[in-house]
């Protein structure tokens, strides 16, 4: 058994900054593949920011710049620096650990 759980998220006027928390645990030793999700109301889920175990990070276009992807290994956790948010940034965020586990996702809500 495997948990995923996200923290973080809350209510932020434009221009502000949240930063998100990812811990997994359970039955889980290496972890490879540490990303970041949204989802807003009516869209689909989309990839945000994604960590590989070898250091390689990438971001969507609508972030780069503004977001940072930071993991640490030992605590088995990952993190979502946001700065600068925009209201188009409303949405649930997911973590997605190892291609195989999902958290239940944290609301971040910008508002302009």
């Amino acid at each position: 058994q495997v948990q995923v759980v996200e923290s973080g998220g809350g209510l932020v006027q434009a221009g502000g900054s949240l930063r998100l928390s990812c811990a997994a645990s359970g039955r889980i030793t290496a972890i490879n593949y540490m990303d970041w999700y949204r989802q807003a109301p009516g869209k689909q889920r989309e990839l945000v920011a994604a960590s590989r175990g070898g250091g390689t990070t990438t971001y969507a276009d609508s972030v780069k710049g503004r977001f940072t992807i930071s993991r640490d290994n030992a605590k088995k956790m990952v993190y979502l620096q946001m700065n600068n948010l925009k209201p188009e940034d409303t949405a649930v965020y997911y973590c997605y650990v190892n291609v195989l586990f999902w958290g239940q996702g944290t609301q971040v809500t910008v508002s302009s």
